[in-house]
């Protein structure tokens, strides 16, 4: 088995030499006879000597051939790349251009338009040197255009247009303000937490204000305001930070309500101490809120009525912030006392220290840096 081997192996060897050999030179050797000797020496002519270079040039004339092949597949991947960014280009350019005039020119707010928004940060305001997202605009006005069609029946297209514009106008207004309250909580290093806004929710679902359920909740900020729940919480959370910066930068009420908790806490009757200082009308009848508290009882803040709930009879408060319980009205600071409490209703006394408003402090930093609109509404 091997020698047939080696014999196929030299058998191939020859017949490569062989094709290498020209045909002229394979003639001419035909013709010589090996036992005789030439009366005069063969030459032989135009044998190709093999060298370096030879070889050189061959593997190069061999590549040559195949990089024609090569180099226009190099060619065409090229230019499929080129062509496609181009047209991936081409594509952002025009989509940015037609929502910029969405936007900016007929002020668009449906649904598609408002996901841009959440991806792509178009501005719609500069306030002291930070960017309003457009996100935040369409925000606000989604929802005051959600509820005035679905529950008042308004036709914007048609003749209350008018109202849209006033929508659009005080949902600018207030996205800018919600801006510089911002700005004045990370000045003050003022913050408002998940679990602040959860406890929240909480205390104005137990005044069953909220629904009997979460999904009874959640159909509720759907029909009403075209929310989710976690939209919901966003705006909450906003509203908290405006009452935190009221008790914050309001520094007369806090040392009003700190000097009238240290007078009842030193021995001081409660009742005097409201009717002498208190902001509230209840204060000619010595703060006594005049009708017993259920834990349902909506024209109390939520905050107080979850207080009062925790206080046994005879028991003092510490101050507590209060949300207002009418619209466009200031947060408060409240001392409580109970003198009855039975589980399903309190009977309490109060004293009341009316916050000023943050707008107050809000319309102050724009009369001093007036903000940069990029719509002209």
């Amino acid at each position: 088995m091997v020698k047939k081997r080696l014999k196929k192996l030299r058998l191939r060897r020859v017949k490569k030499v062989r094709e290498l050999i020209p045909d002229s030179i394979s003639e001419k050797a035909m013709t010589l006879n090996p036992l005789q000797s030439p009366a005069e020496p063969q030459v032989v002519q135009n044998v190709p000597r093999i060298t370096n270079e030879t070889i050189t040039e061959h593997r190069e004339e061999v590549l040559k051939g195949a990089r024609k092949y090569i180099y226009p597949l190099q060619h065409s991947k090229h230019r499929i790349v080129m062509v496609t960014l181009s047209l991936t280009a081409a594509a952002i350019a025009t989509f940015l251009i037609y929502c910029s005039l969405a936007l900016y020119r007929f002020y668009q707010y449906n649904t598609f338009l408002y996901r841009v928004t959440q991806v792509v940060p178009f501005p719609i305001a500069r306030v002291d040197g930070d960017f309003v997202a457009y996100e935040n605009y369409l925000f606000e006005l989604r929802h005051f255009v959600h509820y005035y069609q679905t529950q008042q029946q308004l036709n914007f297209n048609g003749p209350d247009r008018e109202q849209l514009i006033r929508f659009r106008k005080q949902a600018l207004d207030t996205v800018i303000n919600d801006a510089l309250v911002k700005k004045l909580a990370r000045q003050n290093h003022v913050s408002v937490s998940n679990r602040e806004v959860d406890d929240r929710i909480n205390e104005v679902r137990n005044q069953n204000r909220l629904g009997s359920n979460n999904k009874v909740f959640a159909d509720v900020l759907r029909d009403y305001w075209g929310w989710s729940v976690s939209d919901f919480k966003r705006s909450l959370k906003q509203e908290i930070l405006s009452e935190k910066i009221s008790a914050k930068l309001d520094k007369g009420a806090n040392a009003k309500a700190d000097a009238a908790l240290a007078q009842v806490r030193s021995g001081a009757d409660f009742g005097e101490v409201a009717k002498n200082v208190s902001e509230d009308p209840s204060k000619s009848a010595g703060g006594d809120f005049g009708f017993a508290i259920t834990k349902t009882n909506p024209n109390v803040p939520p905050e107080v009525v979850d207080a009062l709930f925790k206080l046994k009879p005879g028991e003092v408060s510490d101050v507590i912030l209060a949300s207002p319980v009418i619209a466009g009205a200031p947060p408060t600071l409240q001392i409580l006392k109970v003198t009855q409490n039975d589980g399903k209703t309190v009977s309490a006394f109060h004293i009341v220290f009316n916050l000023t408003d943050s707008s107050v402090y809000v319309n102050n930093l724009r009369k001093t840096n007036p903000p940069k609109t990029y719509v002209n509404l």
